[in-house]
């Protein structure tokens, strides 16, 4: 059973049945975070409707629209391909009429320290490939993207979607970027991008790097144009390779802490979340310490509700409505209330949520 060590491939052996489960490097080859799915901090599974772009379901991935509610999003694992457990799905809601600034799809931003070795915007830019299953009821060409941040440099491709609702495995291989910039540290480094489809300012000729943002070939299939129609993908992979690798599977609280660095969720549902102190007799706060560096020093993210928490202290409660996060560094944050207790100067206690709907948040989001 021959070993074989590859600074780019990692570790392997030839042997076919070791192969999925050696694959991986020293080191993390897959460039993409909770590319399988498998976190869902924010709704641990629930369909969500999009309203604006943003982040609203799996970690990592940002739903990308320029018109309302089109379609919805899910972590789900009923429909997965074999040695998966999660998938994200897609499902058509409204047909838009597209005009020429609409785009719709998902992406994720790779936090430029993560493709600092690629060399794009160099003489010496790395080859890529990026690899994933999908699976649709429409078939047809579909498109996908690379795409600098800013958005100065794009590289469309587009794949085949052969047999309606069967998962396919597709794989591109790309060229890297000798020209334009891309950031190397803390900010937004490269974007992936699936795009259900976008109008005529966003479409290109696929397959070489161009000085534009574009997403999509004029030929592409319509996700959207279908009532109902659904889309699934998981086991999304991009490394610095010429073919790709089996997908690089990583235990589950190493996947966690990788979304921490640009979500971390302080409190969701009831119990108890921060000690805090009184500063005044009706607001109080509290110092956080963060158990992961986020990527920068991080803003609050609260679900509000009537007396959604509260601050006991000294078996006094006093109800509130919402709490502040106000990020001091990537390592802590500082939890408050504005207003709305009655307690005694510096009295010592904690911050409890009382309602299930609750959720208190930091994040630094690309």
């Amino acid at each position: 059973m021959p070993l074989i060590v590859d600074g780019i491939t990692g570790v392997t052996f030839n042997d076919a049945s070791l192969q999925g489960a050696a694959a991986s490097p020293f080191g993390l080859k897959n460039r993409i975070i909770n590319g399988d799915m498998v976190i869902d901090q924010r709704n641990n599974g629930a369909s969500v409707t999009p309203t604006a772009t943003g982040y609203v379901s799996c970690d990592r991935w940002a739903p990308q629209l320029t018109q309302s509610s089109r379609f919805s999003v899910q972590q789900q694992t009923s429909v997965v391909p074999a040695g998966f457990t999660y998938a994200q799905r897609f499902t058509q809601l409204s047909s838009p009429t597209v005009s020429s600034g609409d785009y719709f799809g998902t992406e994720q931003t790779i936090e430029g320290f993560n493709i600092a070795d690629l060399g794009f915007g160099s003489a010496n830019a790395q080859t890529v490939t990026l690899s994933f299953w999908v699976r649709s009821s429409v078939t047809g060409t579909f498109c996908g993207s690379l795409w600098s941040a800013p958005a100065t440099r794009s590289y469309v491709f587009n794949y085949t979607i052969s047999s309606a609702n069967t998962w396919e495995k597709k794989s591109i291989t790309i060229s890297g970027d000798t020209s334009g910039s891309y950031n190397t540290t803390n900010g937004a480094g490269l974007t992936v991008r699936f795009t259900f489809t976008a109008g005529s300012a966003f479409q290109t000729t696929a397959g070489s790097w161009v000085g534009a943002n574009v997403a999509v070939t004029s030929g592409h299939t319509n996700f959207l144009a279908t009532s109902g129609a659904t889309f699934f993908i998981t086991g999304v992979q991009l490394e610095r390779n010429t073919t790709a690798t089996p997908f690089e599977w990583i235990p589950y609280s190493t996947e966690l802490a990788l979304c921490q660095r640009y979500f971390y969720v302080i409190a969701s549902g009831s119990g108890y979340f921060s000690n805090a102190a009184a500063q005044t007799t009706t607001n109080a706060f509290g110092m956080y310490t963060l158990p992961v560096t986020m990527r920068t020093a991080p803003t609050g993210s609260v679900v509000t509700g009537t007396n959604f928490y509260r601050f006991l202290a000294n078996d006094t409660d006093d109800f509130v409505d919402s709490v502040y996060v106000n990020g001091q560094s990537p390592n802590n944050v500082i939890i408050g209330n504005s207003t709305q207790i009655s307690n005694t100067q510096g009295r010592p206690g904690v911050f409890t949520a009382q309602n299930a709907a609750s959720f208190v948040a930091a994040q630094a989001e690309l």
